[in-house]
């Protein structure tokens, strides 16, 4: 299939650049078999069963976005410049992987000075970034980053606005748990701990999972054929555990559906052999069109970007001629779109 297949024009005014408040006043576009109907979120109650099992991504997000200071030391003394840092990813060396404006300008061996309590070296420079060792690990890396960083909002929020206090709330799911991520698991923005206490009293299960979303979600398809698009990686976790209860459910006759793009990538990796079993590590997959669900009866979502492997993803599950009805129907009632904007219920 070519890139063209999954573009579409989307007004500017529907980019939604904060959340609804409340988190669950958001609104819902139901396509059950392809039948539409407009909700709000705090209705998805209604759309689920008894037996029925959700899937969450408790992944937590870092404030990933720093402004810090480089020094560099020479024979004219020592010189000062600021630069603009995200963080991307963490290796197994417990360095991190980050890109940095001005990149050109940073040298191996710099010192990058972010707080009084935090500062990195620049160990390398990669086509995918630079590689940071920072003074502190652990506990500490956490205190002291939460202390000088800010939340990593997607590109084309913080193209229109700055990144502010609300943000540390609005950008994190309420369920976070496992640090990791430098964009958040959008789909669950909408979940409160009032409506995840209604789906419990209802008989709706919950199932959580860990995927640690990564900068590469806002990365653009740039090849015509979609064949030919290569994935980024994101570390994730199916435990036993979850894998015992989600391969239940199905055996018992109960949907399993997962919550974002996020979840349904994860237990789909951990499905590949036809049956879900615990996974743990890094998955690149891509689910496009003709793809195999092995462990995915539905999905919870909010609206993608256009030629994105997200909305691939979407079209993969429910047909793509499903997916520009929906879209298009989104676009024509002025549904809010992208992190901060509305929610789907898609039921194949």
């Amino acid at each position: 299939m070519n890139l063209s297949d999954f573009d579409f024009e989307l007004p500017n005014e529907l980019i939604a650049l904060r959340p609804a408040v409340p988190r669950t006043s958001a609104r819902l576009l139901v396509s059950d078999q392809g039948v539409i109907q407009d909700r709000e979120f705090s209705d998805i109650i209604d759309f689920l069963n008894p037996g029925d099992r959700l899937v969450l991504n408790d992944t937590k997000v870092i404030p990933a976005h720093l402004k810090g200071m480089r020094i560099r030391h020479s024979d004219n003394g020592e010189t000062r410049a600021g630069i603009a840092v995200n963080l991307l990813s963490m290796n197994e060396q417990g360095h991190w992987l980050a890109l940095a404006k001005p990149a050109k300008r940073v040298n191996i061996g710099e010192t990058i000075v972010f707080g009084d309590d935090l500062s990195a070296v620049a160990l390398d420079k990669t086509q995918h970034g630079l590689v940071l060792e920072f003074n502190q690990t652990g506990s500490e890396f956490d205190v002291a980053l939460a202390n000088v960083g800010n939340m990593p909002l997607p590109p084309y929020i913080a193209a229109q606005r700055a990144v502010d206090e609300r943000d540390d709330n609005d950008y994190q799911t309420v369920f976070a748990e496992n640090t990791g991520a430098v964009a958040a698991p959008t789909a669950s923005l909408h979940f409160d701990d009032e409506i995840l206490d209604r789906l419990s009293s209802k008989g709706i299960n919950i199932t959580k999972v860990t995927l640690h979303v990564g900068a590469g979600t806002f990365l653009p398809v740039k090849v015509d054929n979609i064949d030919d698009h290569k994935m980024h990686s994101e570390w994730g976790e199916v435990s036993a555990q979850a894998a015992r209860e989600i391969g239940d459910t199905r055996q018992a006759g109960g949907r399993v559906i997962p919550v974002g793009t996020t979840a349904l990538r994860l237990i789909e990796t951990a499905a590949q052999g036809g049956n879900i079993a615990p996974f743990c590590g890094d998955t690149d997959i891509f689910i496009k069109p003709g793809f195999k669900f092995n462990a995915t009866d539905g999905l919870i979502t909010n609206f993608h970007l256009p030629k994105s492997t997200l909305l691939m993803l979407v079209s993969a599950l429910i047909g793509i001629d499903d997916m520009r009805g929906i879209y298009r129907h989104a676009i024509e009632n002025k549904y809010r779109f992208f992190s901060y904007g509305d929610s789907s219920l898609l039921l194949p």
